[in-house]
């Protein structure tokens, strides 16, 4: 079955087509560099650009997959949750081009799009349940429990500010370059991550929920201590510091999660922040320790971030249990759709 897809929840265009939620024949992606100067996406500028790209977007999936739309199977579109005008702009086009060609239109839901972002370009049966999977990105940082690709149930969930916006906000006030998430880790390559005490933030003892606002302000003072020099020797240690604790919050709830759910089979880590390979490093430890099998993390770093491949394969893993999930009318985007 193969699935055109469509993922415009923030500030990348991006259009896929996937066969049978693994085989990936296209998958491209269309930045939006124009938000750099302002460290942050601007919702009506992210809007006007998806509006401008998402055509030639398509066309060039398409190309790459050497099909034509005539060939597609079904139509999948990211319906929420994100910037409802960027979102508008996906579920528009997809429902255009659905009625159009009289294609099944499947919405999902972005998360489970990352959560099925482990099964591209493997074989299914390396994938094993029940699995724990950490989502984190810049809009979310979540615990997930797994019984299959879609029997998902949240288990905890940040209470303030994502893992990725709490490393974003830590390069704006370092005076670094937006997406900052990226410049931090590569900084902390170079740094001493014992050079400042940060917080270790866990909350009660067995909570799965999770708090980066105070890890953010305590950075904050740092930063703006008189004696805090930013020199670039002084932005790695601090950014070494960081991107520690913040491995060692993650590695400590996970340990805490396979406590509570000893039967996992298997630890997933996915959405952009999964791209750190100090943190993935941290989690791999404790996933061999209970399951004796390795951290699951998307084959490549381009599943890692926003993409139309995973809204596909959660669209055709969504369809494999029930047809009727696809719909023939138009989608309405919303912006704080519930998994």
């Amino acid at each position: 079955m193969k699935i055109l897809a469509f993922e415009t929840s923030c500030d990348d265009t991006c259009v896929a087509v996937v066969e049978n939620g693994t085989r990936v024949l296209a998958n491209i992606r269309q930045a939006q560099g124009e938000h750099n100067q302002y460290h942050g996406v601007v919702p009506e500028i992210a809007a006007r650009l998806h509006a401008e790209h998402w055509r030639g977007v398509l066309d060039q999936a398409l190309k790459e997959a050497d099909l034509k739309i005539e060939d597609i199977d079904a139509i999948a579109v990211t319906q929420g949750p994100g910037l409802q005008t960027s979102l508008l702009n996906g579920t528009t086009a997809a429902s255009f081009l659905s009625l159009l060609y009289q294609k099944p239109l499947i919405p999902v839901h972005h998360i489970h799009g990352h959560l099925c972002s482990v099964f591209l370009e493997r074989e299914i049966s390396e994938i094993q349940y029940p699995c724990l999977t950490l989502t984190v990105s810049g809009g979310h940082t979540s615990f997930y429990r797994c019984e299959s690709p879609t029997q998902i149930t949240q288990i905890g969930q940040t209470l303030d500010d994502a893992a990725g916006e709490a490393f974003d906000k830590t390069a704006k006030m370092l005076g670094l370059d937006y997406p900052g998430g990226p410049i931090v880790s590569k900084l902390a390559e170079e740094g001493d991550d014992q050079a400042y005490k940060l917080p270790l933030i866990v909350m009660a003892k067995a909570s799965l929920d999770f708090s980066f606002s105070g890890l953010k302000a305590a950075v904050y003072r740092i930063v703006h201590d008189e004696n805090f020099k930013k020199t670039p020797s002084e932005i790695k240690n601090l950014c070494a510091s960081f991107q520690s604790i913040t491995a060692k919050t993650f590695q400590k709830k996970l340990q805490r999660a396979l406590d509570q759910y000893p039967d996992t089979a298997q630890v997933h880590f996915v959405g952009g922040v999964s791209a750190n390979t100090r943190i993935r490093e941290a989690l791999d430890v404790v996933a061999r320790a209970h399951c004796d099998a390795p951290l699951q993390v998307p084959i490549d770093m381009s599943y890692c971030t926003d993409n139309a491949a995973m809204i596909a394969s959660a669209a055709y893993f969504n369809y494999q249990e029930n047809p009727a999930c696809a719909k023939t009318q138009f989608i309405d985007a919303d912006s704080r759709l519930k998994i």
